[in-house]
């Protein structure tokens, strides 16, 4: 029992990215405004990015940047491990700016739609479409 104590306050971190990511499927899927459905997304988003981010973190590691690679030096062997992996975190940086742009246009199709129907609710929108 203990052992198991100890491995969830070890990985605190994902219980919380795991946290986020069903709090924004929850909203994703069970409420009925579109702005909170967005908002949703938006934390779901946030979850997966902050996932990938804390599962790239090398203990002990330093940034890719070769401080003697020309010159005298440069039979210096290098080790990998010694570095940190910036391509996941390049990614999250482009996936940032694809949730910003996404977030965007889903709230500018909100105002849309709001615009149209005179609500956010689905089901009234839902009622109004299956009158036409």
């Amino acid at each position: 029992m203990t052992d198991l104590i100890s491995m969830v306050v070890a990985k605190y971190n994902y219980w919380i990215y795991i946290t986020l990511m069903m709090i924004g499927l929850y909203a994703i899927i069970a409420k009925n405004n579109l702005v909170k459905k967005i908002v949703g997304m938006n934390i779901f988003q946030t979850a997966i990015i902050l996932f990938y981010v804390s599962i790239s973190v090398k203990k002990g590691a330093t940034i890719p940047i070769l401080e003697h690679g020309h010159g005298p030096d440069a039979h210096h062997v290098v080790h990998a491990v010694d570095y940190i992996n910036p391509l996941p975190h390049v990614l999250m940086l482009t996936a940032i700016v694809v949730g910003v742009a996404t977030l965007g246009v889903a709230l500018a199709l909100a105002i849309r739609v709001y615009n149209n129907y005179n609500t956010l609710e689905e089901d009234k929108i839902l009622a109004q479409i299956r009158e036409k």
